[in-house]
C-alpha cells in the first residue's frame, strides 16, 4: 500500500522531523491531493502544521478557476490553511518571452517562496511520483545532460531559506490512483496532461507503458538508480574540489587562469567536474545555454596538439590556451582587431554577432554555398585563423585568375561600411586567405572529387 511505502521513504530521508511547518502545492489534481490528504493524517502523529498553495495559471479559463475553488472549499473541510492566486501567466509570456511551461513554473516557485516567507514555514511539499522520475530522467538523457542533471527529481533540495521535499517519489502513479479511490477522493482533471504538444506527455503514453509492461516495478529502479547517482556525483564533485586549489594559477571573476598539465593528469571524469565547477565559479548564473557540449569542447581545446587555440562560450566567456595553461576572461570586442584560432572540433562565436562551427567529416554534406568550406587538411597550414580584415589583404577568389582585394569584394557585395571591419576572414597558418564567410571562397576547397582523407568541414551560422 502507498502508506506503508510513503512512511518508509519519509523515515529513509528524514522528510518530516516532529513539530515540522509544511507548505503543500497543491493543483487538486490526483497526486497533488493525495498528497493533501496523506499529510492531514500525519498531522497529530509528527506534529504537523500544513499550509496549501494554490496557483491558478488562467490558461483555461473558467475550468482552471473551479479548480481554484476546489482546493480552497477542500481546505476549508479539512481544517488547512489555504493560500490561493490567480496569476494571468498569458500576459507574462507576451512581456517576457519565455515559453508556457517555464514562466508558469517561475512563478508558481515564486508564490511558493512568498508564501513560505509570510508563514515562516520551512518545507515546500509536492507531489511528484515514480513514474514522473521516470519520465524526467528519460527526457533529460534524450537532451544529452550531463552530472547530477541526469539524476531527475532529487527528493530533496534547498528553497529558499528551506527546503523542497517529495514523499512520493517512492510510489508509482497507479499507486496513488489506487489511494484515491479508497478513500474516495475526486480529484480535478486537467486535459492539457494529454496532449501529445508536451514532450513529457509523450513519454508518458508512448514509453511508460512499455516499461511498466516489461516490468511493473520500474519506477523503484529508476528511483535507486536516481539516488545511487546522486550520491556517485557528489563523491566525484568532492575529489575533484579537492584538486581545485592545484589547478587555479589565477582565480577571478573577470580573469582566471588554469593549469592544464594538473588538470589533465587527473583521471577523466574528475576532469569533467573540474571545468563544472570552474564554469560554476566564473558565471553567476549558469546560461541556459551552456550545455555538457561545452565541456566536451573545452576538453577538445585542452588537447589540442596546437600551443595556442581558443574557444568562445555562452554570455561572452573566452577560454585562451596558451601553451601549458589557459586563461578564462570576458572579453567586448567592438572595433578593436581581433584573431583566434578555429578549435576542430568546436564552435568560435564572433564580434559581429555569428558564429562558426569547425568539425571533422568523412563524406561531403548535402548543403553547399558561401557559408560552408571544405577542405582536405593536407592542402593547407593549420591552424585555422578567423580574424578582421587587414590593410592590403587579397584573396583568389574560387574560379577566378588573380587576386582582388577584399576592400573591392565588400563593395561589389554592397557590405555596409560599419560591418566590414568586424566580418570575419578565414586564414591559415601562413597568413593565406581562404575563405570571407558568406561571401567568396579560394580554389583550395574541395571540388565534388572524391577524397580518401579526412575533411574539415566549416559552416557560418547567422545569428
Amino acid at each position: 500500500m502507498l502508506e506503508i511505502k510513503v512512511r518508509q521513504n519519509i523515515v529513509k530521508h528524514g522528510l518530516f522531523p516532529k513539530g515540522s511547518r509544511v507548505l503543500a502545492g497543491v493543483s487538486g489534481g490526483p497526486d497533488s491531493l493525495a498528497l493533501l490528504h496523506f499529510l492531514c493524517s500525519l498531522r497529530k502523529e509528527v506534529n504537523l502544521e500544513i499550509v496549501v498553495a494554490h496557483v491558478d495559471h488562467m490558461f483555461r479559463g473558467d475550468e482552471s478557476y473551479e479548480d481554484y475553488l476546489f482546493v480552497r472549499d477542500i481546505c476549508e473541510e479539512w481544517d488547512v490553511i489555504f493560500e490561493g492566486i490567480r496569476i494571468n501567466v498569458q500576459e507574462y509570456i507576451e512581456r517576457t518571452g519565455e515559453s508556457s511551461q517555464i514562466a508558469a513554473r517561475n512563478l508558481r516557485y515564486g508564490f511558493y517562496r512568498e508564501m513560505m516567507d509570510k508563514h515562516q514555514l520551512g518545507l515546500l511539499a509536492l507531489g511528484h511520483h515514480g513514474d514522473d522520475q521516470i519520465e524526467t530522467i528519460l527526457m533529460r538523457l534524450t537532451r544529452g545532460a550531463g552530472g547530477a542533471a541526469r539524476a531527475g527529481i532529487v527528493q530533496q533540495r534547498p528553497f529558499g531559506p528551506g527546503k523542497i521535499v517529495r514523499p512520493f517519489l517512492s510510489a508509482s502513479r497507479q499507486e496513488i490512483e489506487n489511494y484515491v479511490e479508497r478513500h474516495q477522493l475526486t480529484p480535478r482533471l486537467d486535459p492539457s496532461n494529454k496532449k501529445d504538444v508536451y514532450i513529457r506527455n509523450r513519454f508518458r503514453k508512448m514509453v511508460l507503458p512499455f516499461l511498466k509492461r516489461e516490468n511493473p516495478k520500474v519506477h523503484e529502479h529508476f528511483q535507486r538508480f536516481s539516488e545511487e547517482l546522486i550520491e556517485d556525483e557528489a563523491l566525484l564533485m568532492n575529489m575533484a574540489e579537492a584538486k581545485m586549489a592545484g589547478i587555479w594559477l589565477e582565480q577571478g571573476k573577470e580573469r582566471s587562469t588554469i593549469s592544464l598539465p594538473i588538470l589533465l593528469a587527473m583521471p577523466k571524469p574528475l576532469q569533467r567536474r573540474a571545468i563544472q565547477l570552474i564554469l560554476k565559479y566564473l558565471y553567476n548564473m549558469k546560461p541556459s545555454s551552456l550545455s555538457a557540449l561545452h565541456i566536451e569542447q573545452l576538453l577538445a581545446l585542452f588537447l589540442n596538439p596546437h600551443p595556442s587555440a581558443e574557444l568562445h562560450l555562452p554570455e561572452g566567456l573566452i577560454a585562451e590556451k596558451s601553451y601549458n595553461i589557459c586563461t578564462f576572461q570576458y572579453s567586448k570586442v567592438e572595433s578593436d582587431n581581433y584573431s583566434c584560432i578555429l578549435p576542430i572540433p568546436g564552435e568560435i562565436n564572433l564580434p559581429n554577432g555569428n558564429s562558426i562551427i569547425v568539425q571533422y567529416i568523412e563524406e561531403l554534406p548535402s548543403i553547399s554555398g558561401n557559408d560552408t568550406f571544405i577542405i582536405r587538411e593536407s592542402d593547407i597550414s593549420l591552424p585555422l585563423i578567423a580574424r578582421n580584415r587587414k590593410n592590403g589583404d587579397r584573396m583568389k577568389i574560387k574560379g577566378m585568375d588573380g587576386t582582388k582585394k577584399l576592400k573591392d569584394i565588400f563593395i561589389n557585395e554592397k557590405i555596409p561600411l560599419p560591418e566590414r571591419d568586424a566580418w570575419p576572414v578565414v586564414t591559415d597558418s601562413n597568413g593565406e586567405v581562404l575563405w570571407l564567410p558568406g561571401l567568396k571562397k579560394t580554389d583550395v576547397e574541395l571540388s565534388d572529387k572524391v577524397s580518401e582523407q579526412l575533411l574539415i568541414f566549416l559552416q557560418y551560422k547567422k545569428a
